[in-house]
């Protein structure tokens, strides 16, 4: 094996894309039912009218729109950002609520020449629209602000659509005030576990936001067309209603639909894994980090990850060979036994496909099957109970799903599936990783991120945060928690010591810091959650062999921490 091909990436980001992330969100109140939208052809209903777009990188499409039947597409070029801009009408001293609803590629809203602070905010791809939203105050003599969209050099086109400019009436003539929004339709249950419902429903022309209710009272207000419930009991029916909300008030309720939550337990088919579980790759390679037998790994751990099988010539098949000779004659015999003997003291012992360098495709239904089949021959070979998805050159979220349902069909109930994706990868619902991770939500038993080698990157709440920080850990693992996935399919993952990644090594104790900070709202930094996780799963290390150079301070810190978590 070459040792350095084992490594972890170092990926840090360009100027550009750190400086694209410096913007952040702004929280806003709703505007006053006198306010009136100053902007015209705010809809795009008349094509680009009143608009102009750099490079004429613009055009009006009649699909995909938010509402009505026009929306804004523009696309960016190498070295155009398809800036879309209009001169609004506005009052001196007054303040304005600033929105647009946007899909696709990475999209900027902002103004500009308000006399006081110019405002601006964005948001990475989106697959469905999305409501960016922020305000503005005006100067003294402001009679007139330029309010713009425009994308990111060289990245997907964006769509963009109902631009609202609220305030005091600027005298420019602009789109009429809106009324209240109807009821919103086609409400359904798109998913449950054992503690959270998932609900979907019909996009209303004119709302800005969407309101859901659980046994009547409100529960939570969101600017799509889904929701996800969580904190619920057990195997317990609830019945739920949206409404539509924008300026000029809220809708009646929608039709009731109900929903019932699954029995408690792993919604990963975990078996006997603990509530909170410690994961560790074990290096089958030397790399300069302590050589290691499976036996040798620290009882602490619960879920050791075999790093790694390795692609064939076969599109989409795997393979696994014990590095014998470069694990001082460690051999398959002693191996295989040292596996089942973890697995009789209660740990998991998975096979992970990837790393680095790792060029496993999976494509198309052909590589589908061949990574299924192949991944099952290897957990029969050596007694795996399960898969690590650790796959750093891109994921087939399609083909993906595929090949691990059929997998699952092969192994049962016990599989254990386990995913660890870089940041970026979990920045959107969807990125292709995290699409993955919410198609296979069922058999889905956790996600640890690598909180590594990504530089900055952005939280929940919109802000940028830079990694080896509390913050960092808490407001990024905030966006799988708010985007679909189960706390108990959600593991922090970090490096064991400062020689086991290029960047974003923490202490244990940060670690633990985090882990209080999302299961008890404690110990936190500058970013608190909005509620607590108490069944967040845990953490996870690369790896336990770094962990053993460094005295097993790693797991002797954070493992008692991870199981003492309510």
């Amino acid at each position: 094996m070459d040792p350095v091909r084992r490594r972890r990436r170092t990926r840090l980001w360009s100027g550009a894309v750190t400086a694209a992330l410096a913007l952040s969100l702004t929280a806003v109140g709703q505007a006053s039912a006198a306010d009136v939208n100053n902007a015209k052809n705010a809809g795009f209903e008349s094509g680009l009218s009143g608009w102009t777009c750099s490079a004429n990188s613009g055009t009006a499409v009649s699909s995909p729109v938010h509402a009505g039947a026009g929306a804004l597409k523009a696309t960016p070029a190498g070295q155009d950002n398809a800036r879309c801009s209009q001169t609004v009408a506005v009052k001196p001293n007054a303040t304005y609520t600033l929105s647009a609803w946007v899909q696709g590629g990475y999209a900027y809203l902002g103004a500009s020449g308000t006399g006081t602070t110019d405002v601006s905010t964005w948001t990475p791809d989106s697959a469905s629209w999305k409501q960016l939203t922020t305000t503005f105050t005006t100067g003294a003599s402001t009679t007139s602000v330029s309010v713009y969209l425009h994308g990111w050099y060289g990245q997907a086109a964006y769509l963009a659509d109902d631009v609202s400019v609220y305030g005091p009436d600027g005298g420019g003539g602009g789109d009429p005030a809106p009324t209240v929004p109807a009821a919103p339709g086609g409400l359904a249950v798109s998913g449950t576990t054992s503690s959270s419902v998932s609900l979907a429903w019909n996009a209303v022309s004119g709302a800005t936001g969407y309101n859901v209710y659980r046994n009547g009272s409100k529960v939570t207000a969101v600017s799509g067309t889904s929701a996800t419930v969580t904190g619920l009991a057990a195997s317990t029916a609830y019945s739920f209603q949206v409404t539509a909300t924008n300026a000029a008030g809220e809708s009646a309720k929608s039709a009731t639909v109900t929903g019932t939550t699954t029995s408690s337990g792993n919604p990963g088919g975990g078996g006997t894994l603990p509530k909170h579980a410690v994961t560790g790759y074990w290096q089958n390679f030397n790399n300069g980090a302590t050589v290691q037998k499976i036996s040798d790994v620290p009882a602490q751990y619960d879920i050791i990850a075999v790093a790694f099988a390795d692609a064939t010539t076969t599109p989409g098949a795997v393979s696994f060979t014990l590095d014998s000779a470069g694990l001082g004659g460690y051999t398959v015999d002693q191996f295989k036994a040292d596996v089942k003997a973890k697995q009789a003291a209660g740990k998991k012992v998975i096979v992970s496909v990837g790393g680095q360098n790792g060029t496993v495709s999976v494509s198309d239904p052909t590589s589908a099957a061949n990574f299924a089949n192949s991944v099952y021959s290897v957990m029969q070979t050596y007694g795996f109970d399960g898969v690590d998805i650790d796959l750093e050159n891109g994921i087939n979220p399609t083909y993906m799903t595929q090949a691990l349902r059929s997998l699952a069909a092969k192994a049962g109930p016990s599989l254990i599936l386990t995913m660890a994706p870089q940041t970026i990868d979990m920045q959107s619902t969807s990125a292709g990783y995290f699409q993955t991770a919410l198609n296979v939500k069922d058999i889905l038993t956790v996600v640890n991120m690598q909180y590594y080698n990504s530089g900055s990157m952005l939280g929940c709440d919109g802000k940028v945060y830079s990694q080896g920080t509390v913050d960092f850990l808490t407001a990024l693992a905030c966006i799988q928690l708010e985007g679909g996935l189960a706390p108990s399919q959600v593991g922090l993952g970090l490096p064991a010591s400062t020689r086991g990644a290029g960047s974003g090594y923490v202490s244990p104790t940060v670690v633990n810091n985090a882990l209080d900070c999302l299961t008890k709202l404690t110990n936190c930094g500058s970013f608190k959650p909005s509620r607590t996780y108490p069944d967040l799963r845990g953490a996870m290390t690369w790896s336990t062999n770094w962990d053993a150079t460094a005295g097993n301070a790693w797991s002797n810190a954070v493992g008692p921490h991870v199981h003492a978590l309510p």
